[in-house]
């Protein structure tokens, strides 16, 4: 079983910056791979940014450029560095980990871009 916990979302204008944390119960490295997916009202749950046990990162191509996924093993703990914000970042954004058929969940975070 694995908990992840996430926090750093709330409330930023256009053009800002937020980190969101994931801190894992477990090595973030004896997982397949990590992620975060954000949920939009009346939108499916995507994926936006996802990095493996090797350090292989996948982004959205809404957020290339924009946002960086990142581990601390040391803390186990993953990060997402948006910057450059726009109001359709605006979702509950969810941590999520693979370990090999187990998939989990975070409980969510909200972002809000808004001025």
């Amino acid at each position: 079983q694995v908990q992840l916990v996430e926090s750093g979302g709330g409330l930023v204008q256009p053009g800002g910056s937020l980190r969101l944390s994931c801190a894992a119960s477990r090595s973030i490295f004896s997982m397949n791979r990590m992620g975060w997916y954000r949920q939009a009202p009346g939108k499916e749950r995507e994926l936006v940014a996802a990095i493996t046990s090797g350090g292989t990162t996948n982004y959205a191509d809404s957020v290339k450029g924009r946002f960086t996924i990142s581990g601390d093993n040391a803390k186990n703990t993953v990060y997402l560095q948006m910057n450059s914000l726009k109001p359709e970042d605006t979702a509950v954004y969810y941590c999520n980990a693979l370990r090999g058929l187990n998939m989990y969940w975070g409980q969510g975070t909200q972002v809000t871009v808004s001025s």
